[in-house]
């Protein structure tokens, strides 16, 4: 081989060494770091220290400068972010607690008075008290993945949720590998190999599953106790959601999950925190409904949502950013009535209890895209046939379809022509079904009034994703069964048995007897 030829080989394997360190990583957004933090959001939330308010105030001002060092990361063409010391109060549940005490060999002091009200640097060393643990750590990273590992890492937290991003900003190779898709084998696959079916396994578990009365009987006594044990939060929650309506003149406050009684009285807290702090920023609040779920902002039916993992001055500039949501808002309104003029009167509606929480920002853009495709044809509609019926857009499907509901589901990118044509095909099976749902929650509710009188239940309440019909089979059924081991306790018809902090207790719809 020639020089030249050497030279040309090495200066392409040069290359390509440049060009591999060339390719950007995939960036991590803000939403998937918010989602890969939520086990350390929980760990760490001020509204959890509502007894300790000094360490209440290292987790606050600690999570404003990692939110601000976040932030930081995501801007492009940033300077280099400074390295930044963190101070965090880590929650630990009891059998962490007493692993990490048996290993060490100590027994946990209570905390020095005054440690935690000033900096790391100016305070004695940090010493640790039941229920929850100091954690001092510096960041020096230069992405949010690693960011999110660090942070994770550093409070003893599992990382093992964030391998799928971590392996999908790897390197060029790693992404280019086939994306692993579980086999669904044959019967006779198991059969010859001896390997166990997945399948078959989930039907014995099902099999072994307790009749309910001997699952009763068995945690009775837990739930009664809890349930009590309960009643003094129950009554401060309603004391604090009272007082927060008449305060702030809310129309409501909701919660999007079903959080246990404090977890929902520390969140109500900090919005009373919040309101002696800073009263000018929830003027805007008037009149509206708040919406405790996962991230902050409004939601398609004009509620307020205030995020669980945010802090109060999140919060903050959601309230002064109110006006314009309000404005976006009658804007929503506007753009239904216009597709409903065009529609022959059908009406735009979002089914929150259906699918998850959709910001105000995605309905409008949905709205806007289909009234667009809507406006260039001129679709033949009386303007009152179909009015009485309702429909929702879904951006991720491809037909429209009919829900068992009652309601039309249209995929955003229909073809007018088409969407016609099905709207007046299934009008009339659409009102059947309209009519026999609202037939199907009037017997609910009439057979859970029943279940509540005859079994002396404290409340009944379901599930979501329980529909009518399986509650309306499930009450039936307790009816018929009548024990005695539910006599004023809170009973949950949900899809499995368990028994939640607050004493509620929770029963699959379709119980064996």
């Amino acid at each position: 081989m020639s020089v030249t030829a050497i030279l040309r080989s090495a200066v392409r394997a040069e290359n390509r060494h440049v060009v591999t360190h060339i390719i950007p990583k995939r960036a991590l957004s803000g939403a998937e770091a918010v989602n890969a933090l939520r086990p350390f959001y929980f760990a760490v939330h001020p509204d959890f220290f509502g007894q300790h308010p000094k360490e209440r105030e290292v987790n606050e001002n600690s999570l404003k400068r990692l939110n601000g060092y976040l932030e930081s990361l995501q801007k492009p063409g940033g300077r280099p972010v400074r390295p930044t010391r963190l101070t965090f109060y880590v929650r630990e549940t009891q059998a962490q607690g007493d692993e990490e005490r048996k290993a060490a060999g100590t027994s946990v002091r209570p905390l020095v008075d005054g440690s935690a009200g000033s900096s790391p640097s100016e305070a004695g060393p940090l010493v640790p008290h039941p229920g929850f643990r100091p954690v001092t750590f510096t960041l020096q990273t230069r992405d949010v993945l690693s960011t999110v590992v660090d942070v994770l890492r550093s409070c003893s937290l599992s990382v093992e949720h964030v391998q799928a991003l971590q392996s999908g900003s790897g390197s060029g190779a790693a992404a280019a590998r086939p994306f692993y898709r579980p086999i669904k084998w044959d019967k006779t696959y198991y059969a010859f190999t001896g390997f166990r079916d997945p399948e078959q396994e989930l039907e014995q578990a099902r099999r072994v599953e307790p009749a309910l009365s001997v699952w009763l009987r068995d945690n009775e006594a837990g739930a009664s106790q809890k349930q009590s044990a309960s009643l003094p939060r129950r009554e401060e929650l309603e004391r604090l959601k009272t007082e927060l309506r008449e305060k702030l003149g809310l129309g409501d406050i909701r919660w999007q999950r079903c959080w246990d009684v404090s977890h929902r009285c520390c969140q109500l807290q900090s919005l009373a925190r919040l309101s002696l702090q800073n009263p000018e920023a929830l003027l805007n609040l008037r009149g509206h409904t708040i919406l405790y779920s996962d991230q902050s902002g409004m939601n398609a039916s004009g509620y307020v949502m205030l995020g669980n993992t945010d802090v109060h001055h999140h919060w903050a500039r959601l309230f002064e950013r109110l006006p314009s949501y309000c404005g976006l808002f009658q804007q929503t309104e506007c753009l239904k009535e216009q597709i409903s003029l065009l529609l022959g009167g059908v009406q735009v509606v979002h089914v929150e209890r259906l699918g998850p929480v959709l910001p105000l920002e995605e309905h409008y853009a949905a709205l806007s895209a289909f009234q667009n495709r809507l406006l260039p044809q001129r679709l033949v509609l009386h303007p009152r046939s179909l009015q009485g019926l309702t429909m929702t857009l879904e951006n991720d499907r491809t037909r429209p379809s009919l829900h068992e509901l009652g309601h039309f589901i249209i995929p955003t990118a229909s073809d007018p022509a088409q969407l016609r044509s099905f709207l007046q095909s299934r009008a009339q099976e659409a009102r059947k079904r309209m009519k026999s749902r609202k037939e199907l929650e009037a017997e609910e509710q009439a057979v859970v009034e029943r279940c509540v009188r005859r079994l002396s239940l404290s409340v009944l309440t379901k599930e979501p994703s329980v529909s009518s019909s399986q509650m309306i089979q499930c009450c039936r059924r307790l009816l018929d069964e009548c024990s005695p081991h539910v006599q004023g306790l809170r009973l949950r018809v949900s899809h499995f048995y368990s028994v939640v902090q607050d004493g509620d207790l929770c029963i699959p719809w379709d119980w064996k007897s």
